[in-house]
């Protein structure tokens, strides 16, 4: 495969990956519906803490956790963190999309800069296509997925490209 090939199939799977983290556009404007076996809530510090098969819905969007945590500012969500053995997530690109799913050990959600983080054992899945590390970072304005030793990931990257079907190379 000669260099310029590799850099298209390489910036095709990245978009692959990238572009499922806008979820359906109408995701946003659902309301997020949260359910655990226990909550805590601290209003002091605006933390609450949910425990026991926690699981999230927000339109196509859904979340599973053993414990998560969400962070509170003048009334309004800043930060989700989840954590599990693993932490599960899914999401709908667009309506007839190929479903999109991530896990890893520890999930942290920073909806002010629309950025998802996947810490240890992270893994992102579209169809065939994946990205593996110990850190994978998507930021879903700019539909970039980051991962490896430009997010301080500590592990080689490993990424699987499914081959297109009906489609031949020249």
């Amino acid at each position: 495969m000669n260099l310029n090939k590799g850099r298209g199939l390489i910036c095709s799977l990245l978009m692959a990956v990238a572009i499922p983290a806008w979820g359906l556009e109408s995701d946003r404007n659902q309301p997020m519906s949260l359910e655990a076996d226990s909550l805590s809530i601290n209003e002091s510090s605006g933390v609450s803490l949910y425990e026991g098969n926690v699981t999230i819905v927000q339109g196509s969007m859904k979340l599973w956790a053993d414990r998560l945590w969400v962070h509170r500012s003048a009334g309004k969500t800043e930060k989700i963190v989840s954590e599990g053995q693993p932490t599960r997530f899914s999401q709908l690109p667009e309506v007839d999309g190929v479903e999109v799913h991530g896990q890893a050990q520890r999930i942290e959600i920073h909806l002010n800069r629309n950025e998802m983080l996947l810490i240890d054992d992270a893994l992102l899945e579209q169809g065939g296509n994946s990205f593996r590390n110990d850190r994978i970072v998507y930021n879903r304005a700019n539909a970039q997925v980051r991962a490896g030793s430009s997010v301080q990931g500590k592990q080689r990257v490993q990424v699987v490209i499914e081959p297109q079907t009906g489609k031949t190379e020249p």
